[in-house]
């Protein structure tokens, strides 16, 4: 192990997440399908359990449960707010990023007309490309795509100023690929399509638990993501900006807010869950040192990003030797979230997973992962698509070295 290494705080880590105790025939669980949702640390799941307890209502009560329910939402807002580095009222919650995608597409509709683009990606998962379509679709605009590039596993930024011109009016590409792993060069997308006069989405669901996140500097008008990859319970989360927001006319209830951030808010919100938020992101700024929460937050993200990358390196660079096995993935200097990959020979990848977390309790994930434009260019779905590997902050080198020997013994039968 790298001598850097030595000073992530692993013990007091693991030791704040209840479901690594886990056992699975009589082995201990290793869990490695954090791109589907990590496992919740246990201050989050506290504070939902509280909240319970507690006793909730609902908001704009005169009453002592219903100014809690506010203010737990506020307190929320003001950390998510901080996570990204934007304002409060520029953040709001929902079902899921998917839904709120949806909801989001359905009010920009009525400023899309015939003749306008829109341009979604090869690489993404479906909810930041299926929400633009079908607002496209209603409109009658026109739909762009920029593409990958199935040996690179990287967009074809080559053509961005005729994919992205005078005619598109929004622009969506997620920050990272769910499926590989590959981090998108999101600023110069969105320094294009703003030269262009034309918003951008980002789909952050799968890069927000790994990399540090600046909404400004990225360029984002409209960024969506999901606690529950970030060690918290399943709340979506959209953040806009405030002039983009002030200008959305959501498909609403005629005596619901018109205001920001509620607008985009309808019917009553998941409170136990918010409630789980602020101490899923105490959970990382705890990891970190810094002059305000922010700083705090950004230097507990840099912990756990080069913890997390030196885990998915050995993992790389075991299954690179092991026959029989595909790795998906990108050039080295290509920065990756550590989300791999892979397919083995003459194998259907749910048999696999099915056959590592039978014999070894290790619990991986098969599939095309909604990113169903990508599994097709690789032609992958009659394997079953992928086998995906991902590493959190509470996964250990032993448990890297026990899964790529659970993969090798798949190969021998």
């Amino acid at each position: 192990m790298k001598q850097e290494l030595l000073t992530f705080p692993l013990t007091k880590v693991r030791e704040q997440f209840p479901a690594l105790k886990r056992t699975y025939k009589e082995k201990t669980v290793t869990y490695l399908d954090g791109p589907g949702g990590t496992q919740v640390v246990a201050s989050s799941v506290q504070a939902i359990k509280e909240y319970m307890e507690k006793g909730g209502a609902n908001l704009h009560g005169s009453f002592p449960t219903s100014y809690e329910t506010e203010e737990i939402i506020a307190d929320a807002r003001n950390i998510i707010a901080d996570l990204f580095g934007v304002k409060a009222r520029e953040v709001a919650f929902g079902a899921n990023m998917t839904t709120l995608a949806l909801s989001v597409g359905r009010a920009l509709g009525k400023t899309i007309n015939k003749g306008d683009e829109i341009v979604v990606t090869e690489i993404d998962h479906r909810a930041n490309v299926d929400p633009w379509i079908s607002m496209a679709e209603d409109r009658g605009a026109t739909v762009r795509w920029l593409k990958v590039d199935p040996e690179s596993l990287t967009l074809n930024l080559d053509n961005l100023h005729e994919v992205i011109n005078e005619k598109t009016k929004l622009v969506a590409v997620g920050l990272a690929s769910n499926a590989v792993g590959t981090i998108n060069d999101v600023k110069r997308i969105a320094e294009r399509a703003r030269e262009a006069g034309a918003l951008t989405a980002v789909d952050a669901v799968h890069a927000a638990p790994h990399i540090a996140i600046d909404r400004n500097k990225l360029g984002a008008d409209i960024l969506l993501c999901s606690a529950y990859k970030f060690f918290g319970p399943h709340v979506g989360i959209a953040v806009i900006k405030e002039n983009v927001f002030e200008q959305l006319d959501p498909f609403k209830l005629q005596p619901a807010p018109d205001y920001l951030p509620d607008k985009l808010e309808t019917g009553t919100q998941n409170h136990e869950g918010i409630a789980g938020i602020k101490p899923a992101v105490e959970f990382v700024e705890k990891l970190g040192e810094g002059a305000d929460r922010r700083e705090r937050i950004l230097a507990g993200m840099a912990i756990i990003e080069e913890y997390e990358n030196s885990l998915a390196d050995k993992m790389r660079e075991g299954l690179r030797t092991i026959s029989k096995v595909k790795l998906y993935e990108a050039a080295p200097d290509v920065p990756k979230t550590p989300t791999i990959a892979f397919t083995v020979e003459g194998m259907n990848s749910r048999d696999v997973c099915k056959r590592i977390a039978e014999e070894h309790g290790i619990f991986t994930a098969d599939g095309h992962f909604y990113a169903t434009t990508l599994a097709g260019k690789l032609d992958i779905n009659d394997k079953g698509g992928w086998v995906r590997a991902g590493l959190a902050p509470y996964n250990t080198a032993e448990e890297v070295e026990a899964f790529l020997q659970a993969v090798e013994g798949v190969m021998k039968g």
